[in-house]
């Protein structure tokens, strides 16, 4: 029994930004585009929400 067994696996990096892609598939490529594309859509709805929440809030205070 190893004393490391209690410890999470840590899951693999599906990107890593400024990593190396030279060994990397078309198909694999393509994959991380989708994956990135997914990321930038979900970061853009968020940025969309707060920045709802910051006019309402400033709307209070005019």
């Amino acid at each position: 029994m190893s004393i490391f067994e209690d410890e999470p696996e840590k899951k693999p990096v599906a990107h890593e930004v400024g990593g190396d892609l030279s060994l990397l598939s078309v198909d694999e490529l393509k994959e991380r585009i989708e994956l990135l594309t997914a990321e930038i859509g979900r970061l853009e709805e968020e940025m969309t929400a707060k920045q709802s929440s910051k006019n309402a809030a400033e709307s209070l205070f005019r």
